[in-house]
């Protein structure tokens, strides 16, 4: 959770991969751009990120030889060009996701007042796919492309809920159940057990798992063959006794948006 500003901290600890310094160093690069959202000297960019001044140089004139990077004035700095642009346009046409799930996730956030987000899985995370956040300045920062725990988010659990019991075995396999807090679900019988309680309840929640002080609701959000979900979170302040508010706001909007709610019950094939 994030108090409304600011570059966020990731974490990294569930990840259980070994980051690839240099490809992580030009997506950070990218996401200090966009933060930035001006021009920045090679000067500047070692010092705010913390880099080299000959690792710095290296990486910015290997970028501007590819086309992505390049001087709006002389001398004045180097800033991202269109082609970035261009390439996440053609990659997000291949695969794009309909235009009912940004209506949703608008709608349920104007509701809720509250960050909501659509996940998907990738690996062992739940990965953001649209987000609208919250105008609170006390807030969950969310950002497309941001990953939770699939084991120890409500928004992970949603999508698992989908999965036929093979399936979600073979997930578990490569979870390592790392304790972030005191509520985080640790072992497969855990897990297991979070979703019959979810089936009994009627929607996914959560309380500090992952992000301390933070509340969740989730339902799933399957759409064709796509196996995803939609959250609701914010600080437990405001959204742990509302809980069953807000999931009943999410049932009402998926209703709302022609948009099928199969319910939180896990598949036991």
């Amino acid at each position: 959770m994030n108090p409304g500003g600011g570059r966020t901290p990731h974490r990294h600890g569930a990840t259980g991969q070994m980051q690839v310094k240099q490809a992580a160093n030009v997506l950070e690069l990218m996401e200090y751009f966009a933060e930035r959202r001006r021009p920045a000297t090679l000067a500047e960019i070692s010092d705010d990120l913390g880099w080299p001044r000959s690792s710095t140089f290296n990486l910015v004139g290997t970028i501007v030889e590819r086309g992505y990077l390049y001087e709006p004035r002389p001398r004045a700095g180097y800033y991202p060009t269109p082609r970035w642009l261009t390439l996440a346009l053609t990659v997000a046409e291949a695969e794009p996701l309909p235009g009912v799930v940004d209506d949703l996730v608008a709608d349920v956030a104007a509701a809720t007042g509250e960050t909501t987000a659509v996940g998907t899985l990738t690996g062992i995370h739940a990965l953001f796919l649209v987000v609208a956040e919250s105008r609170h300045q006390v807030r969950y920062h969310a950002r497309v492309g941001d990953r939770v725990p699939v084991h120890a988010s409500s928004a992970g659990r949603a999508i698992l809920a989908q999965y036929p019991a093979a399936s979600r075995e073979a997930i578990y396999r490569r979870v390592a159940f790392e304790r972030f807090s005191d509520t985080t679900p640790l072992g497969v019988e855990n897990v297991e057990r979070a979703l019959l309680e979810a089936e009994e309840r009627g929607y996914h929640q959560s309380d500090s798992e992952y992000i301390a002080d933070l509340a969740g609701v989730a339902l799933p959000l399957p759409l064709g063959d796509r196996r995803l979900s939609i959250v609701v979170a914010g600080p437990t302040s405001r959204c742990l006794a509302r809980r069953p508010e807000t999931a009943a706001i999410l049932k009402a909007a998926l209703s709302r948006h022609g948009l099928a709610e199969p319910g939180p019950q896990a598949q036991s094939r």
